[in-house]
């Protein structure tokens, strides 16, 4: 004769229960925040997103396809997302490859004839159609460009002076083939907004005599941003975004927030440009511009479609 433990059934039911609940639990918490996206589904539609995506971010396999999901859900849904890469750590890795020394003025590679051509390379290269293929692999339908495409970003050499300590005379630095964008030609973005199609940027200018320019990510992001009177330009970094003295996340900050804190040393170090690029931008119409930690899953999408947001909002006065 069987004996039956009533005590293990009843126990297994019960786990079973718990276990249902979670399950239910799960569930409803998705299906709250898919409810929560839809005003924000509404009202990004069609609107146009400039998207800094990091180099430091672009070395993990996993965080680049998760960008990618949500670089395509993006666009699925309505939404304009324009990227624009960085390339920094790829760009020092193969030049220790080929041996070529490195050397960084106030945190920008000074950049010879020899040296832009291995950074075009890199950039236009390896990163930018890593990067699309990632896109593509998703869904979406991205194609790379670099900023010689159809002129896309007209540059010039880049000054840069510094005051001697003992003598107080500036003096000018040489930077190489280091650009700062002259003009962004929207032509190309507009026509591929009522297409399918993501662009992906890479840095490079081209000056007035065709020379090439290694331009800093996050200004070209900027610059784009301005030049299509973008709803949002958001800067994908390795940080939460800004703290204040205490280590404490600022959710939200005008621009003019931004210079005091920054003469208080609160902003400081390389959070400086990326600073002063949302600033310029917020102040040349884009709607907000935002700082987030890129290595974080999805928080892009944390960031446009949930009521609470996430990294540091910066808009203008």
């Amino acid at each position: 004769m069987e004996i039956i433990d009533f005590s293990k059934k009843k126990q297994e039911k019960e786990d079973k229960i718990k276990t249902n609940s979670k399950i239910d639990s799960l569930f409803l918490n998705k299906a709250v925040t898919l409810s929560e996206a839809l005003p924000y589904i509404k009202k990004f539609a069609g609107e146009i997103f400039v998207i800094k995506f990091g180099g430091n971010a672009m070395g993990n396999k996993k965080i680049v396809e998760e960008f990618a999901k949500d670089i395509v859900l993006l666009k699925k849904i309505g939404i304009n997302p324009i990227v624009v890469h960085g390339g920094g750590p790829q760009i020092g890795d193969m030049l220790n490859k080929l041996k070529i020394q490195s050397k960084f003025i106030d945190g920008l590679r000074v950049t010879d004839h020899e040296t832009v051509n291995i950074v075009e390379m890199v950039l236009s290269g390896s990163i930018n159609k890593d990067l699309v293929t990632a896109i593509n692999k998703q869904g979406g339908l991205a194609i790379g460009l670099s900023g010689k495409d159809a002129n896309l970003i007209e540059a010039k050499k880049l000054r840069r002076t510094k005051k001697d300590s003992n003598s107080n005379i500036e003096k000018i630095l040489d930077l190489g083939f280091v650009g700062e964008p002259t003009q962004i030609n929207p032509e190309i973005f507009i026509s591929l907004d009522d297409s399918d199609i993501i662009p992906v940027i890479a840095p490079i200018g081209i000056g007035k005599n065709g020379e090439t320019y290694n331009i800093n990510a996050d200004t070209v992001a900027g610059k784009i941003a301005e030049s299509v009177n973008a709803c949002k330009l958001i800067m994908l970094t390795d940080v939460d975004g800004l703290l204040d003295k205490e280590g404490n996340l600022v959710s939200k900050v005008t621009d003019q927030e931004i210079s005091s804190l920054t003469k208080k040393k609160v902003i400081s170090g390389g959070m400086i440009p990326k600073t002063i690029t949302c600033v310029n931008a917020v102040e040349n119409g884009v709607e907000s511009a935002h700082i987030l930690n890129g290595t974080v899953p999805h928080i892009l999408l944390v960031e446009v479609f949930t009521e609470t947001g996430a990294g540091t909002m910066i808009q203008a006065e």
